[in-house]
């Protein structure tokens, strides 16, 4: 049975490894003074004032030593070969003292204080400094065992410095460099230390470091103690001032000589470069940082530039690292081979420095060491290319307070920047006229002049990616006689364009760059990357990613951060993130077909943009799909403003996800989709891209032969073309779902077909023909009734009242509709109530009413987001601006109307508007 007792760190038993519980601290004090008198008897009075030194005594104080050992005695009956017995006065526990720490340690002392060589006394001295875990008693605090303690720290002190003594005899300066520099700062005004340390510097080739230590220790020295140093001190002084040969290392102790060359380790400078401005700035900015080495991470993705951006900046600023430039490709991320161990990176770098091969030592940490010490001080640039992650780059990082270090990864390295405050310097993709300008480089300014169109369309195929552009320069310069159209050809094949990009290399293939970040990450991201390919629209949030991959939105959350992390999507605004077009066309390679992927992330958008539309338009009448796949995070919406915020970030992917709904025959969604966006679209003026959600709306409801689906189809088709100037497909459309909604007896879509008729006939000049078919949709309104589409409707009979100018009738129905929304608060149809009135208001010489009128209507139209008919009352209120002679008013609200106009392609409007901009100068 193998007994240890610790006293060296934290009071421990322990029995064949493992350790035997003590229990409180008073149990472990009285242990401790037992094990530091072992085999001695401590009297009981001794006992009681080394206890409680410092505290208040017990109401019996003998009992209480006794009641000690005894619960000790238990403890320990795990341990045979201990005992603790009474002796006349006191107690004696016996144990043998090569048990117990501090006694092994003291014995090592004295046996290697007696030995006869170096080597030996080394070895004991070692064996003895590696007994200590710790302060002694750790976590006691008395006032005998704080003495004891000094003592035994004094004692370790003077054996690391007998220790040092011998290490420096046997020449190993540069490897105690970096711990002598730090036990130094912690005892600043120990003279052995500063001496022996400034030896280590001077033998390590910088006496002038030395000679400034000297002076610091000098100056403690004076301002602390009022003393000067030492004779011994002030002697190795002057020996380091004259160079004295004596402190040279004995030839026959000297391990490790000092570094015979300077390293110029860079890879070629790169013969084309273009942009990076801000980047190499900020590279150049952190060299003014004092007193500690630099430190940039530079990070992307796969072909982004990072070793390019590297390299050229390192030979722009060579003159800055006169010791020389180590460069280690630590193959990371690499198609072919496996990251190289940061062990086998240090030995370079070692051998790089001079160190004899034979010399550099086994242990991977002692090599580190020793690099470090070789490096401190100097002004090196160390370039680690392709590093995997953090750990891979530790290692090699320089000690000292100089030096510059460029790591490039394509992954985060947030534990470099985090535990040594490097610099995270992130590349995005070059910009179009840099993209132009590194194709030029390639190709020259003919070739790139003769073909614009082309060169337009590569660029646009690369998506700023250095490498992209790159390998179809190479590929043009391999073919001069191809034209640049064809090389743009291949790229336009989607389902070829990777294969378009293979420089011939796995370095420059891209397909193979993009494969090693992918087998870089986890199982779960590996899978998510792959179904983002999937995701259609041009971003995707949090939300839908965790529907589409089935997660929770927690896993979600946290894989994206994984993938951001490989530079493999970038979140381009908060929780929303989005993948280059390179690494998306790879992605979507590796998907292949995913239906039910699909179908969860259709539902998400069809199920939240449903929500939305309840909130943006209460009143409408909208169509449940049923039951969302599982798996899917429906996304609820706090409030209106909320909703219409989704809806603006969502909108090109609500677009895309219905072509995945069309393509997988899933028709239902594909018009119910557009009918949730309908009151979006309006708001923002989108007609154009309603119109076209319609068309793919209204044949999935042909193939379902769903007449409600049709009839709602046909409706807002109509309603969205009419205003585009396509009059003829408008009516078209609108008198078919008339038709449809008569056929089926349907009253509420009778309703609405002769409602948007009416507005329909207004866009072609015709309203007494819209007026009819406003007074049917009101009557039939009501008799179904929906109070408020028959204020809406009651509301439009007004509108055209006032146009024909029958201003009274026009009154007497926009005040009608007024008072049915009065019990029916849709914000919308009020406002444009309140805009009809206005009007009516304007064209009778009301000026001040109609303002009034104006004022709230915009100002409800603007709560709601409703950039389409805020355009249109802006106008109107300008024309009521002016008729009031305020002209400047009148002016500027023309040109935010004309701007809406312009925004939401209303030409006719904007024209109009432009004539009445010039006429009122």
């Amino acid at each position: 049975m193998a007994v240890e007792f610790r006293l060296l760190g934290d009071v421990e038993t322990r029995v064949d490894g493992s350790p035997i519980v003590i229990g409180y601290a008073q149990l472990r004090c009285v242990l401790a003074i037992l094990l530091v008198e072992a085999n001695r008897t401590v009297p009981v009075d001794h006992m009681v004032d080394r206890v409680w030194t410092d505290r208040r005594l017990p109401a019996r104080p003998r009992g209480a030593v006794q009641h000690t050992i005894a619960v000790l005695r238990k403890a320990l009956t795990a341990v045979p070969e201990v005992t603790i017995s009474w002796r006349s006065s006191g107690y004696q526990l016996d144990v043998d003292p090569e048990t117990v720490d501090l006694h092994r340690f003291h014995a090592l002392i004295g046996q290697a204080r007696a030995a006869a060589d170096d080597d030996r006394t080394a070895a004991l001295y070692e064996q003895a400094l590696r007994l200590w875990h710790g302060e002694p008693f750790a976590g006691l605090s008395t006032g005998w065992l704080a003495g004891v303690r000094t003592r035994l720290i004094q004692q370790r002190n003077a054996t690391r410095l007998d220790l040092t003594d011998i290490r420096l005899r046997r020449g190993a300066h540069a490897t105690l460099l970096a711990e002598l520099r730090d036990w130094t700062e912690h005892d600043p005004l120990d003279e052995r230390l500063a001496g022996q340390y400034l030896l280590a510097l001077y033998r390590s080739g910088r006496q002038a470091q030395a000679l400034e230590h000297y002076e610091r220790t000098r100056r403690l020295l004076a301002e602390q103690l009022g003393a000067d140093p030492s004779p011994p001190l002030r002697r190795l002084h002057t020996q380091i001032l004259t160079g004295d040969p004596a402190l040279r290392v004995p030839a026959a102790s000297a391990r490790h000589p000092a570094p015979r060359v300077v390293p110029r380790q860079l890879p070629a400078r790169p013969r084309l470069f273009t942009g990076r401005r801000r980047e190499l700035a900020d590279l150049t900015a952190a060299l003014t940082e004092p007193g500690s080495v630099v430190i940039s991470a530079i990070g992307g993705a796969g072909g982004v530039g990072k070793t390019w951006l590297a390299l050229y900046w390192a030979y722009q600023h060579l003159d800055r690292f006169p010791d020389g430039q180590l460069h280690a490709n630590l193959r990371g991320f690499d198609p072919v081979e496996e990251p190289t161990p940061a062990s086998a990176a240090v030995r370079g770098f070692l051998e790089a420095l001079g160190v004899d091969p034979a010399a550099v030592p086994v242990d991977t940490d002692a090599a580190a060491a020793l690099y470090r010490s070789l490096v401190a001080g100097k002004r090196m640039l160390v370039v680690l290319d392709n590093a995997r992650d953090t750990a891979q780059v530790e290692p090699l990082l320089p000690g000292g307070s100089s030096g510059t270090v460029l790591v490039t990864s394509r992954h985060r390295l947030t534990g470099l920047v985090t535990r040594h405050g490097a610099r995270a310097v992130d590349l995005d993709v070059l910009t179009r006229a840099e993209g132009r300008d590194l194709l030029t480089g390639h190709l020259g300014t003919g070739r790139v002049a003769a073909e614009p169109g082309a060169v337009a369309e590569l660029l646009s195929r690369c998506a700023g990616l250095p490498l992209a552009i790159s390998i179809v320069a190479a590929r043009a310069i391999a073919h001069p006689g191809f034209p640049l159209a064809a090389l743009a050809g291949e790229l336009r094949d989607r389902p070829g364009q990777l294969d378009a990009l293979d420089g011939g290399d796995p370095t420059t293939n891209l397909r193979a760059v993009l494969s090693c970040s992918y087998r870089a990450l986890s199982t779960r991201a590996a899978a998510v990357f792959v179904l983002l390919g999937l995701a259609p629209g041009p971003d995707i949030g949090e939300p839908a990613a965790a529907s589409l991959a089935g997660l929770s939105l927690v896993d979600a959350r946290n894989t994206l951060r994984e993938l951001e992390k490989a530079y493999l999507v970038k979140e381009h605004r908060p929780g929303r993130f989005r993948m280059h077009d390179l690494i998306r066309s790879y992605a979507t390679e590796l998907a292949g077909r995913d239906p039910a992927a699909q179908r969860r992330l259709v539902d998400f958008y069809l199920h939240t943009s449903l929500g939305g539309a309840r909130l943006l338009d209460p009143y409408r009448r909208l169509y449940h799909p049923g039951e969302p796949a599982p798996g899917v995070h429906v996304q609820a919406h706090p409030d209106e403003a909320a909703a219409l915020a989704w809806f603006a970030a969502e909108h090109a992917n609500l677009v895309a996800v219905q072509q995945v709904a069309a393509d997988q025959g899933w028709h239902s969604v594909v018009w119910q989709l557009p009918w949730n966006l309908e009151t979006f679209h309006w708001r923002r003026g989108l007609l154009d891209i309603a119109v076209a959600l319609w068309r793919a709306g209204l044949a999935a409801a042909d193939a379902l032969a769903d007449p409600v689906a049709q009839t709602i189809a046909h409706q807002r088709l109509g309603n969205a073309s009419a205003p585009l100037g396509r009059h003829d497909e408008a009516l078209h459309h609108l008198r078919l779902a008339l038709t449809i909604a008569e056929h089926t007896g349907d009253a509420l879509h009778q309703a609405h077909a002769h409602l948007t008729l009416a507005w329909a006939h207004e866009e072609r000049g015709d309203q007494r023909r819209a007026l009819e078919h406003a007074v049917q949709a009101a009557r039939l309104f009501h008799g179904v009734g929906e109070p408020s589409h028959e204020a809406n409707a009651l509301n439009t009979v007004g509108w055209y009242h006032a146009l024909l100018g029958e201003y009274e009738e026009a009154r007497t129905h926009g005040e009608a509709a007024l008072l049915l929304l009065a019990r029916q608060p849709d914000r919308q149809s009020q406002a444009a109530t309140l805009d009809t009135l206005g009007y009516v208001a304007h064209q009778t010489g009301e000026h001040d009413r109609a303002w009034d009128y104006y004022r709230q209507a915009l100002d409800q139209f603007r709560e709601l987001g409703f950039a389409y008919e805020e355009a249109n009352t802006l106008e109107h209120l300008g024309q009521t601006l002016y008729a009031l002679g305020r002209v400047d008013e009148a002016r500027d609200t023309w040109r935010r109307a004309l701007e809406l106009y312009q925004a939401q392609h209303r030409t006719a409007q904007a024209e109009r508007l432009r004539k009445e901009l010039a006429g009122s100068w």
